[in-house]
């Protein structure tokens, strides 16, 4: 396991990047833990549904998305593999009382390719159960 990074759920990022009139963090927990990762993977369809949230604050999608693409920042984009899609399938399937679809899917199975267990998400009744890796053994840790 890579320490001190995280794959990122569409939840956990909108909580992380929230932020009151003032601007103050609405949720510090949630961004403190993105600001002392050392790297964020923000899969594919993450963003996409990060778009979808964001749909009336388009300022702010675009700043999201210029800094994932920023080299000098912490976030890396991470496209999903056509074999990601059938891990997140296959994981569906495997958990079908969980009915994680196809983006928590896609998040688990990025993890469990990139060997980075730890989620930044606020789906709990989702990830807690699941576990990935070949056996089925490897839990996410849940962050924050």
């Amino acid at each position: 396991m890579r320490q001190n990074e995280l794959v990122a759920d569409t939840g956990g990022l909108l909580r992380a990047l929230a932020s009151t009139v003032d601007g103050k963090p609405t949720w510090p927990d949630y961004e403190a833990a993105l600001l002392s990762a050392s790297s964020v993977i923000v899969p594919s369809l993450v963003l996409a549904e990060v778009d979808y949230f964001l749909r009336v604050e388009r300022q702010s999608m675009r700043k999201l998305v210029a800094e994932i693409f920023d080299p000098a920042t912490r976030y890396e984009f991470e496209s999903a593999l056509p074999q990601d899609i059938v891990r997140a399938l296959e994981l569906d399937a495997k958990f079908k009382e969980l009915k994680l679809g196809l983006v928590d899917g896609t998040v688990a199975a990025i993890a469990e390719r990139r060997e980075v267990y730890r989620v930044l998400t606020t789906d709990r009744d989702d990830f807690v159960p699941l576990r990935i890796g070949r056996y089925y053994r490897q839990p996410l840790v849940l962050v924050p």
